[in-house]
C-alpha cells in the first residue's frame, strides 16, 4: 500500500491545470510514490498515437486544499499534434474530446446549453475563447422553425463573447449571469486560456473539468468565477494553456541547475547545504524580485501562436458541436474546420 501524507500545499509556481498541480505536489514529497489524501488520478487507454489521456478527481475539503481547486472532475488531453497542422489527428482528438465532455453532462434532447467564449478577442494568446465561440453550431435560433425529422439532430444551443472588463466594465461573470437568467439555459461550457508551468503543455493540452472557472486566470487578471454556485447551472470549463508565466518558466530552469549543482558540490560542504536548504518559497521569490523591475508581470507565449490558436479552436469547437448535436458525426467535422 502507498504511503500517505499530509502534505502542505504551498503553491507560488503558476498553473491552472490540475494535472501540473498534482505533479508539484509530488515533486515536494520525499515519496513519489504518495498518495494524496483526498485525490484520486487516473491514466486512461488512448489508441491515437501520442494522446496522453489522464483524469484527476478531487473528492473532499482536504483534496481542495492541497490541490489548491475545487471539488469536481479534470480530464486532460496532451498531444504535440494538437498544435500542428495535421487534419487526421485533430479528427480523432475531436472525437476524444466530445467523449468526454459528454462525460462531464446529461443532457435531455431539448436541453439548451451557452457558449461563452471568455477572453480579449484583441489578444492572441486570450482570444481562444471568442474564436471558438464564432466557430461553433448556434441552433437556438431556428430551434421553433426547424423540420420535425431533424428536431432529434440538434439542441439549443446559444454563444457568446462578453470581452473582458478591461473593454466592457463590467464584470464578466455578471453578463452571463445575466443571459442565463434571461435565456435560462441548462449548461454552461465556457473557453478560456490558461498558464501551465511547462513550455512543453503549451499548446498542446486541452483540460476540461466540472469545476466552472476564473475568467482571465490564464493572463493573471482573475475575476469572479462563473460555476453552478454563482450561475444557477453546472459549468463545464475547457481550456488550453497558451501563456507560462515569465517567472515560472525562470524557475523551471533554476531548479534543474540547482540539481546539478548539487550533484556536483560535495556532500557536507557548506555550500551543499545552502543550495539543499533554499526553499520553493525563497527561490520564486528571489525570481520575481529580479524579474520585476524589467519585465513586470510577463508572460510568454510561442511565436506561431495565431496559427495555433485557430487549429486549437477548430479543434474545440468541433467537439462541442458534436458532443451538443446527436445529428453531428465525425464524418461531418470537415464541413465546419479548416
Amino acid at each position: 500500500m502507498k504511503n500517505k501524507e499530509n502534505l502542505e500545499f504551498k503553491f507560488n509556481i503558476r498553473t491552472d491545470l490540475a494535472l501540473e498541480s498534482h505533479e508539484l505536489l509530488k515533486e515536494r514529497s520525499k515519496d513519489k510514490n504518495i498518495e494524496i489524501d483526498g485525490v484520486k488520478t487516473f491514466v486512461e487507454e488512448s489508441n491515437i498515437e501520442d494522446v496522453i489521456i489522464k483524469r484527476i478527481e478531487i473528492l473532499n475539503k482536504s483534496g481542495e486544499e492541497k490541490m489548491g481547486k475545487p471539488k469536481g472532475t479534470y480530464i486532460t488531453v496532451e498531444s504535440p499534434s494538437m498544435k500542428e497542422s495535421d487534419i487526421n489527428a485533430h479528427e480523432e482528438i475531436i472525437k476524444l474530446l466530445s467523449k468526454n465532455l459528454e462525460r462531464l453532462y446529461k443532457l435531455d434532447k431539448d436541453s439548451v446549453a451557452l457558449i461563452v467564449g471568455l477572453g480579449n478577442w484583441n489578444v492572441t494568446p486570450d482570444a481562444l475563447g471568442p474564436k471558438v465561440v464564432s466557430k461553433v453550431l448556434v441552433t437556438r435560433y431556428i430551434s421553433a422553425t426547424i423540420p420535425e425529422e431533424l428536431s432529434n439532430m440538434v439542441r439549443p444551443v446559444s454563444a457568446i463573447s462578453p470581452g473582458v472588463m478591461g473593454i466592457t466594465g463590467i464584470e464578466t461573470s455578471e453578463i452571463v449571469k445575466g443571459i442565463v437568467d434571461r435565456i435560462k439555459p441548462d449548461i454552461i461550457i465556457a473557453i478560456d486560456a490558461l498558464a501551465s508551468r511547462s513550455t512543453s503543455r503549451i499548446n498542446t493540452t486541452i483540460q476540461i473539468t466540472n469545476t466552472g472557472i476564473a475568467p482571465g486566470g490564464g493572463m493573471g487578471n482573475k475575476r469572479s468565477v462563473i460555476d453552478e454556485k454563482t450561475m444557477g447551472v453546472p459549468v463545464i470549463a475547457i481550456g488550453v494553456p497558451t501563456v507560462v508565466d515569465a517567472a515560472t518558466l525562470v524557475n523551471d530552469t533554476l531548479d534543474k541547475m540547482l540539481l546539478d549543482m548539487i550533484n556536483s558540490v560535495e556532500k557536507g560542504t557548506e555550500f551543499y547545504t545552502m543550495l539543499k536548504d533554499l526553499s520553493d518559497d525563497e527561490k520564486y521569490t528571489l525570481i520575481k524580485d529580479v524579474l520585476d523591475p524589467y519585465t513586470g508581470n510577463m508572460f510568454v507565449t510561442p511565436k506561431e501562436v495565431d496559427a495555433v490558436i485557430e487549429r486549437l479552436s477548430n479543434i474545440i469547437a468541433n467537439a462541442i458541436n458534436i458532443s451538443l448535436h446527436p445529428g453531428i458525426t465525425k464524418e461531418d467535422i470537415n464541413r465546419y474546420m479548416y
